[in-house]
């Protein structure tokens, strides 16, 4: 499998699931047999994590990433060794770091919530040819990822506004908007992915979808006050 195709959400899945360290591997930079070149958004990726481990108050030595080809396997057996001892001092996740494994959890489970958001906003650094390791801690910045958490974008549709056109539940990518005829449309922030899109189609002549950033996004009305009620 192309490194290319490692995940975000992967990684982050594998520390949740109790993982002290992970590794990912991929072929030389600039030898890919192939145009889409992965292994540099691999790389991309792993900076990108290392930051949200930091983030979050984990070690990012838990998480490592190598080139090397399918014929150097006294390279990768070096490698292994060395970061499986690096793990080993490490000790287990989250008690070298002073995290109760609750707390672990929720952080962890937090991050992996914005991990589309966090993928849509840094698409761009994420698809970075860099040149060298001297251009790796300049990618993705701690105050950059402070601020990506702080000023997290989330959509509300407000209830005076919104007309139950459709419009918007039938858009969403992630059916996150509970809805239907003739009843206020409601966005489910548990499935919301904050890519915008209700906020992008909901017609201007309604402007019913407002976008918050970094604030806490009103409790939706109950469902039984949900029926739009048209006059004249």
């Amino acid at each position: 499998m192309c490194s290319g195709r490692v995940d975000l959400e992967f990684v982050l899945r594998a520390f949740s699931n109790g993982m002290d360290g992970v590794f990912v591997g991929g072929c030389r930079l600039g030898e890919c047999n192939y145009v889409t070149h992965g292994n540099y958004y691999a790389l991309n990726m792993v900076l990108l994590c290392k930051r949200l481990l930091e983030h979050i108050g984990l070690n990012p030595d838990r998480l490592r990433i190598e080139f090397m080809s399918s014929a150097e396997g006294i390279l990768f057996a070096r490698v292994m060794s060395e970061f499986s001892r690096q793990v080993r001092e490490l000790g287990p996740l989250g008690e070298s770091e002073g995290i109760g494994q609750q707390e672990l959890k929720s952080r962890l489970a937090e991050v992996i919530k914005l991990v589309p958001y966090i993928k849509m906003v840094k698409n761009d650094k994420l698809a970075s040819r860099l040149e060298g390791p001297e251009e790796y801690d300049r990618l993705f910045t701690r105050d950059e990822i402070d601020e990506l958490f702080s000023t997290v974008v989330s959509y509300y549709i407000d209830p005076e506004k919104c007309q139950a056109c459709m419009i918007c539940a039938r858009r969403c990518p992630v059916e996150a908007i509970i809805g239907a005829k003739n009843q206020v449309h409601v966005i489910d922030q548990e499935i919301c992915i904050k890519c915008g899109t209700c906020y992008e189609v909901c017609p201007p002549k309604f402007d019913a979808v407002t976008k918050i950033v970094g604030g806490p996004v009103p409790l939706p009305i109950p469902e039984e006050e949900r029926v739009l009620v048209r006059t004249g």
